[in-house]
């Protein structure tokens, strides 16, 4: 966090949930205005680990062998080569993932539930650690593509980029005022040491009273009327089990990172927004009504007692 401090001026919410995702070996989604440096921060993530980093810039003209890769046919000796694509990577920076259209989306799906890309009838393992870290607008709609809920699902974290505080901005200013030098990344951690680190946090000791709030609070967004009956109608789908897995291992990394070898409800309440809000979709009535999936999510985290 202090090396991505370098370039990185403020977002320490948005750092400590990108390390909750190395740690959890969970996807990410940044969604932000452009200029909130979701890029800059998931650039200098990558260069202070020594892995193999791309980053693939989505366009509507993608194909998904831009992607994954292809099968060239060679003349000379009359066999098919693999050509691996970017994808074969540690860290993929997946910029504006929304700007590519859903054939070239779901090339992604093996790739990210499975850690395997298929070309032919062959089936590639992708290196360890992998992880997808990806970028959206969500102001600027016109050529973009809705990612599909399959895909969404498979994003262990949904973090929602803000503006910086006045000293944040001023301090942006100081480091970024200039056409001189940039301050740069160096790596401090290795793969090896990742994976050892992934190991210690899931030794994190979870309670079997934590374990029960954890599956109450996603059982809440399926029932939500069983918590509050103000909530009836406002859902339409709540969180599958893939969240009450990934709630698990966000909370026990969270936990890691403040120095804990036990996970407290604290931990659960600080990760669950940003593993729960694009899990529920809401119903007609609640999107005429104007309410959003992280107001839902707050209410559910109100209303479901809290061992």
């Amino acid at each position: 966090m202090e090396e991505i401090g370098k370039v990185v001026v403020g977002q320490r919410y948005v750092v400590e949930r990108l390390l909750i995702g190395l740690l959890s070996d969970g996807h990410v989604l940044l969604e932000g205005v452009p200029g909130l440096a979701k890029t800059t921060v998931i650039k200098a993530l990558a260069s202070s680990i020594q892995g193999a980093f791309r980053r693939i810039q989505f366009t509507p003209d993608l194909l998904p062998s831009d992607i994954i890769g292809t099968l060239i046919f060679n003349p000379q000796t009359q066999a098919y080569t693999t050509r691996k694509g970017p994808i074969f990577a540690n860290l993929i920076l997946a910029d504006e993932i929304n700007r590519a259209p859903a054939k070239v989306q779901s090339a992604l799906l093996e790739a990210m539930q499975e850690h395997q890309v298929t070309l032919g009838d062959e089936t590639h393992p992708l290196p360890e650690p992998f992880l997808v870290l990806a970028t959206q607008n969500p102001v600027e709609q016109e050529g973009t593509y809705p990612l599909p809920e399959a895909q969404v699902d498979r994003f262990m974290l949904k973090v929602e980029v803000d503006y910086g505080t006045l000293e944040d901005e001023t301090r942006i200013l100081e480091i970024m005022g200039t056409t001189g030098a940039k301050p740069t990344v160096s790596p401090v951690v290795d793969l090896d040491t990742i994976v050892q680190l992934r190991a210690l946090a899931n030794r994190v000791y979870l309670d079997p009273k934590i374990k029960n709030y954890i599956v109450r609070l996603v059982l809440a967004t399926r029932d939500a009327k069983s918590v509050d009956p103000k909530l009836d109608g406002l859902i339409r789908y709540g969180a599958s089990p893939r969240a009450t897995i990934n709630l698990t291992l966000a909370s026990r990394a969270h936990a890691f990172i403040n120095g804990r070898a036990y996970v407290t409800p604290l931990d659960v309440r600080s990760v669950a927004m940003d593993v729960l809000r694009h899990r529920i979709l809401r119903t007609y009535e609640a999107e005429a009504e104007e309410v959003t999936s992280a107001q839902l999510v707050n209410w559910i985290l109100e209303k479901v007692q809290v061992p």
